[in-house]
């Protein structure tokens, strides 16, 4: 009998080849797992992006409660959370969707408005005081009309007659009183200034600040007047004076909020900005401020004593030739009867591109590229007052994209303005 003999060499290569195919197979089995286990995270991130987007989809077509949270139901699985909490941030409201999935988690932040039809966009509605509308110089006005029943005439101011083809270049309807804005909005712009000291930013320290929306939102606050020289504010900040608000060319703000009595825009200011204010808000000339903007003027009520010394007609916004401003511009109050001041003037050669909203009176003499909702027209020429005219003055609504946001009226339908950071 013979025998085979190994050198102890060969065993040691054997083992060795062994363990490395042991290795290669416990690697590829970890390598599985690992896999798997990517995949169930991609799908919990993907998902929890997906939940934050259906958060706000919900919040477009549903009531919420202002300042306070809503949760929702996400198929009945405790692991898995949505809750979204509304507010406003300046006159348009804001809703921000947090999505959970067990460790992970994703927020999305949305500004929201009322969007219109695309079909058959409003360009003109003038509640119907019993007044016709007169057309005087190169006014055109081009886009569906509401207007009094006793319609539109041309006219005649110092010689100058209406210069147009037709009247109206579109379809017109009879009005009746102005759309209602959101009744939680007006709620909101009464209720709105609140001060919180641990909020402040003090301004001696840097003239640069960024705020996210996600963060609690920062303040610059006087008892007297705020001069934005010289500055960049971004993002979740209020700049709140208890007199007047003056922004200087050299400022650079976007996405805050300015509160004050006064608002004063020099000219040739760039930024995109809210302006709130309670008495006059004056933009300079050749300013662009840039969509969403908004110049809101909302005069606060006041005893009779202090109406018989400050009368509301003294009250206004004035946007000075030039200018541009793209979003929204707000005028909501009472006047008083045999009231023949404007209380909104869109100067030449300036444009408002999407909403201009007057409950008192309006003089244009430069452009809107969207819609205008007003109570009156007049317009100031030569010395005289003339009711219910518009000189020289333009609103086509065909200028304005379809995809534009704005103005929260009454039972409107609902678009995101943009999305916040």
């Amino acid at each position: 009998m013979s025998f085979l003999k190994l050198q102890a060499g060969a065993l040691q290569l054997t083992i060795f080849i062994s363990v490395v195919i042991g290795i290669i197979l416990a690697s590829f089995i970890l390598l599985m797992q690992l896999h798997k286990r990517f995949e169930v995270q991609t799908s919990f991130i993907k998902e929890t992006v997906n939940n934050a987007q259906s958060g706000i989809d919900y919040a477009l077509i549903n009531d919420m409660v202002l300042n306070d949270s809503t949760f929702l139901n996400i198929y009945d699985e405790e692991y898995k959370t949505l809750s979204l909490y509304k507010n406003y941030w300046g006159i348009f409201e804001k809703v921000t969707s947090k999505s959970k999935i067990k460790k992970q988690w994703f927020i999305k932040t949305a500004l929201i408005g009322t969007s219109q039809s695309d079909n058959n966009r409003t360009a003109l509605y003038l509640q119907d005081n019993k007044k016709p509308l007169i057309l005087v110089g190169n006014t055109k006005i081009e886009g569906t009309a509401y207007l009094p029943e006793q319609g539109v005439k041309p006219g005649n101011i110092s010689g100058h007659s209406y210069y147009g083809a037709q009247l109206i270049y579109g379809n017109i309807y009879k009005s009746r009183d102005l759309p209602k804005l959101s009744s939680e909005l007006l709620n909101h712009l009464s209720h709105y200034k609140t001060i919180n000291e641990s909020h402040f930013i003090d301004m001696g320290a840097d003239r640069a600040f960024a705020n996210s929306f996600t963060k609690p939102k920062k303040q610059i606050y006087s008892t007297g007047d705020i001069l934005l020289t010289n500055i960049t504010l971004n993002g979740h900040i209020e700049v709140v004076s208890e007199t007047k608000i003056i922004v200087d060319t050299s400022a650079d703000l976007n996405d805050i909020v300015l509160m004050a009595p006064e608002i004063e825009i020099k000219d040739y200011v760039e930024g995109a900005f809210q302006a709130l204010a309670n008495k006059n808000i004056t933009v300079g000339k050749h300013c662009r401020l840039h969509y969403p903007s908004a110049l809101v003027l909302v005069p606060k009520k006041e005893s009779n004593d202090d109406e018989l010394n400050s009368p509301i007609t003294t009250k206004q916004i004035d946007i000075g030739d030039g200018s541009e401003i793209t979003g929204t511009v707000i005028f909501y109050g009472k006047t008083k009867p045999n009231n023949f001041n404007p209380q909104l003037i869109i100067r030449k050669e300036s444009t408002v591109k999407g909403e201009v909203y007057c409950s008192s009176n309006l003089e244009l003499k430069g452009r809107v590229y969207g819609t205008v909702f007003t109570s009156d027209f007049v317009a100031k020429e030569s010395g005289s007052i003339y009711q219910n005219h518009i000189y020289n003055g333009n609103i086509i609504i065909k200028e304005l994209p379809a995809q534009y946001v704005g103005i929260s009226f009454e039972a409107s339908n609902k678009g995101i303005i943009k999305w916040l950071y």
